[in-house]
């Protein structure tokens, strides 16, 4: 009896034999287990943001506990807190520089704080009175367990109904109805915007290809990116405001049969569990992979702050957030240069020299924008800060600007005005009537720093510019007067072109003309010559014949 040979069909798609020849199988099962490793890494390699398996809460806050805070590690700086989150960071709002910052460029997954590039947008791009149409994708494509407010396919809300159920719901089924508003056809379109203004904002991490947040390999941010879109989501006060709504109530419509009531999971908003008495805004953000993500803003004395912890863990994620607000507010202030700075002065080299007033009695010509601000650790002294003045500026106002960091950490910038566009504040060479220049002298410190204002290189740059300007009316000026004196010039030169592509050796009118004049001239000459010379020979025979004298007193006598 022939032995016959079955065959099943693996996972791979081979075709293996039940019977073991030569060890085929082993052999077989060596390498799927290899390909499986192999494919498992390659995996791991292309997936952007790092996933722990089979760690539970615990065991994952202090694995991130032990992550490097970088900013601890900056001399004098003060000691942030140590916090549970794998990723975090603290801005100050205004001026954009780090107080604290932990593995702020790893790439995390951000859940539901994706939605504030999506309410950005939204506001940026749409009136709050127009109207949304949820479509079949935008309700159908939204999982059952995620939060949603219940929107049926074919109902519709208003933008701001829209925002309000985003940002205090976090409704799923809301962002892409807005995001297919906004793009006219799919919500998936809506990635290209997202990427787009991101980048705009100064994100560098950054990839996201849904409006809301649900679970993507390719959608990604980082702790600095989502700080760096929260600086715009929070200078938009209507936005901020309706974070801080802890219920949402919508009414019922024509297009919209429903009365939906329901209130915000965010425990920070003052009152809460966790409220916070300075929180200006805040939204939160969770799924399995991302963990809790917080992304807020608060505001005291003066100073606001924008904080983002991701991958943490409830409840801590506020926690957290309290504690590295109350770090910023404790341990740092915003300077007024206008108000602060002293040891800038202007000067100049070569042409000018500011000890000698040519003018007599003639005000600054520069002086320091009353406004800017910069953000100053309370462990440094303001002296001890390094300024560098740059004259690189788009502004037609600045001069130059003048940029502040401590052992390399960005602190602010302040811009050097010209004087007349300036309200006051602290101007360069300007004494009080008080004090003269000696007692000046005599107070500063012989170590003081003095940074000049090249002011002969901005005259060189404006004499250049005018320079230039004339040189370009000369031109234009000649090319008048050419077109004046040759008014035909465009026929002259069509003619010209066509001789030089026929080949033949033809003369320019110009060519021609100055033949033309040159023969004139030379037949000129030639009839002037002849003329002479027919002279000369009508006085030989006159004086031949005896009838030419030479005197004209003894003409006629004869």
């Amino acid at each position: 009896m022939s032995k016959s040979l079955k065959v099943k069909k693996c996972r791979l798609g081979h075709h293996i034999h039940r019977k073991d020849f030569f060890g085929f199988n082993k052999v077989m099962a060596a390498a799927v287990t290899v390909f499986v490793v192999l494919a498992g890494s390659v995996a791991a390699m292309l997936n952007p943001v790092t996933v722990y398996a089979d760690v539970t809460g615990d065991e994952l806050l202090e694995i991130n506990k032990k992550i490097t805070v970088e900013s601890n590690q900056i001399l004098n700086w003060p000691q942030g807190p140590i916090v549970g989150a794998e990723s975090a960071i603290l801005i100050d709002a205004d001026t954009g520089v780090i107080l604290y910052e932990k593995n702020v460029h790893a790439k995390q997954y951000p859940a539901s704080t994706t939605k504030i590039l999506t309410c950005l947008i939204a506001s940026e791009m749409c009136e709050n009175d127009e109207v949304v149409t949820f479509s079949r994708s935008a309700v159908f494509d939204t999982p059952r367990d995620s939060n949603n407010i219940a929107i049926d396919a074919g109902e519709s809300l208003t933008i701001e109904e829209c925002l309000q159920a985003i940002l205090i719901r976090s409704a799923n089924e809301c962002a892409f109805a807005v995001a297919e508003h906004i793009t006219g056809s799919d919500w998936q379109s809506f990635a290209d915007i997202m990427n787009n203004r991101a980048a705009e904002l100064g994100c560098v991490d950054s990839h996201f290809v849904n409006p809301n947040g649900l679970p993507d390999d390719d959608h990604y941010t980082s702790a600095y990116d989502l700080a760096q879109i929260g600086r715009a989501f929070f200078a938009n006060q209507e936005l901020c405001d309706i974070t801080m709504t802890p219920r949402l109530h919508i009414y019922p419509s024509a297009n919209q049969p429903d009365e939906i009531i329901e209130n915000s999971t965010v425990l920070i908003l003052p009152g809460k569990t966790y409220g916070y008495e300075y929180l200006v805004g805040a939204k939160t953000g969770y799924t399995d992979a991302a963990r809790s993500c917080l992304v807020s803003c608060a505001e005291k004395d003066g100073m606001r702050l924008i904080c983002v912890v991701m991958r943490d863990e409830a409840p801590n994620q506020y926690l957290d957030t309290i504690n590295l607000f109350d770090y910023g507010f404790s341990n740092f202030y915003t300077a007024n240069i206008s108000e602060t700075e002293t040891k800038y002065n202007i000067s100049t080299t070569g042409s000018f020299y500011s000890g000698v007033d040519v003018l007599g009695n003639s005000t600054p010509i520069l002086a320091l924008n009353t406004e800017d601000c910069i953000v100053v650790p309370r462990t440094v002294d303001f002296s001890d800060l390094t300024s560098e003045i740059t004259y690189n500026t788009s502004n037609p106002n600045e001069a130059a600007i003048i940029t502040y960091s401590y052992h390399g950490v960005y602190l602010g910038t302040a811009a050097v005005e010209f004087a007349i566009q300036s309200d006051g504040g602290y101007t360069f060479d300007e004494l009080p009537d008080s004090m003269t220049a000696t007692e000046v002298k005599e107070e500063l410190p012989e170590e003081e720093k003095v940074v000049f204002v090249n002011v002969t290189k901005i005259a060189i740059i404006v004499g250049a510019s005018l320079g230039g300007l004339a040189f370009v009316l000369l031109v234009i000026k000649g090319v008048i007067s050419y077109r004046r004196r040759h008014p035909n010039w465009r026929a002259e030169w069509k003619r010209d072109r066509r001789r030089r592509k026929s080949g033949k050796k033809f003369l320019t009118m110009h060519q021609e003309a100055r033949q033309r004049k040159s023969v004139f001239k030379q037949e000129g000459r030639r009839r002037s010559r002849g003329r002479r010379s027919l002279n000369r020979r009508l006085k030989m025979d006159d004086t031949r014949h005896g009838m030419y004298i030479s005197d004209p007193r003894k003409r006629g006598k004869k």
